[in-house]
Parts: structure tokens; sequence; C-alpha cells
């Protein structure tokens, strides 16, 4: 049984070595990743974990691992910044206040999708000029949602959280654990 994780992402990547698995093939889908007008975080997030893992192209018997990130403030989401002057804003609107990071999880083999999500309460610092320019100047917000990371330098900027640590990272290891080993995926492996 071969893994492809659909996903350039080298976080999660690392996440999944965590686990002792070490994807097969690595291969990232090309998706439109845009909300639809109206659309909620959780069902969003949700979706496009599961059109990510049908886009990537498998043999029936692969099986096919896909995850997205989302950072939402109430009903609002937050995703990768287009450019600094959005990073900015982003930053800006959650300083001083609780958010959510919601990543999905998809795990498909042949027809079947199982999915789980984790949805994790976070609470960043208000920022000084000083912090969010150097922030910013550091080029760590680029791709990612929020514009921001907390496994790197804004990890400083995060006083609390509720959740998983994975999931707001970008891959929630005790879902993805059982998902794989749901689908009769062997982890832990020695090699």
């Amino acid at each position: 049984m071969r893994l492809i994780l659909g996903s350039a992402s080298p976080r999660r990547k690392e996440l999944l070595a965590q686990l002792g698995v070490v994807p097969d093939a690595i291969t990232p889908p090309d998706i439109d990743e845009d909300p639809k007008k109206g659309e909620l975080p959780l069902p969003y997030c949700t979706r496009i974990a599961r059109e990510k893992v049908m886009a990537v192209l498998a043999e029936p018997e692969d099986l096919v691992l896909c995850a997205d990130t989302t950072v939402a403030l109430g009903r609002r989401i937050l995703g990768k910044p287009a450019d600094a002057g959005q990073a900015a804003a982003f930053l800006t609107a959650l300083g001083g206040r609780r958010h959510q990071v919601i990543t999905a999880v998809a795990l498909r083999l042949g027809d079947r999708v199982w999915q789980r999500q984790s949805v994790s309460a976070v609470k960043m610092k208000r920022l000084s000029d000083s912090e969010l320019n150097a922030y910013l100047a550091s080029g760590e917000w680029q791709g990612k949602a929020g514009a921001y990371g907390i496994q790197g330098a804004a990890g400083a900027f995060i006083p609390w959280i509720s959740g998983s640590f994975t999931g707001i990272v970008g891959l929630p290891l005790a879902e993805t654990a059982a998902l794989l080993q749901g689908a009769g995926y062997p982890i832990w492996r020695v090699a």
C-alpha cells in the first residue's frame, strides 16, 4: 500500500515523520481554494481538504492524504495573505483576540474518503509596530493561513492555545494517525 502526500508543505512531511511515516510520493494538488460566498470556516476547510484529496491522481490501491488549515476570526476566513499589506491586516486583526485554527484531514483509498477535523483556539498578543514590521520583514508569513506559523518566530506572539498544537502547525497527528490506522496503514514503523 503506497501513501501519497498531497501537500508541498515541509511541515506536514515533518509531522508525518513523527508518526514514523514517510510518504512514497508527494503530489500537491492544484485546486481553487477560494471560499464560496457566505461559506463558514469549518465547512470551507472540510470541503477544501476533500477537494484536494480527490484531485490527486493515484492508483485505486494507493492511499492519498491531504489536509487544509484555515484561520477563522469569528465567521471570517483568514487564508494565505496575498501580500505583506494583507498579512499586516490579518496580524493586526488577530492581535489581542482569540481565534480558531481549523485543520481538516482527508484520506482517500479508491473511491472511499475519510475525514477528520481539528479545531483549536489560539490567542495572539497585540503586536507592537516593531514586532509587526520585523515579522513581516522575515517573510515567515508567506504561504501561511492567517499570516503566521506557530512553529516559527510567531510562536513568541502566542501566549495561549487550547487544542492540538500539531493541528495548528498544519497536520493534527492524533486525527491523522486514527485515519491511517483505520485504513490499515501501519504507523510507527521501524525502517
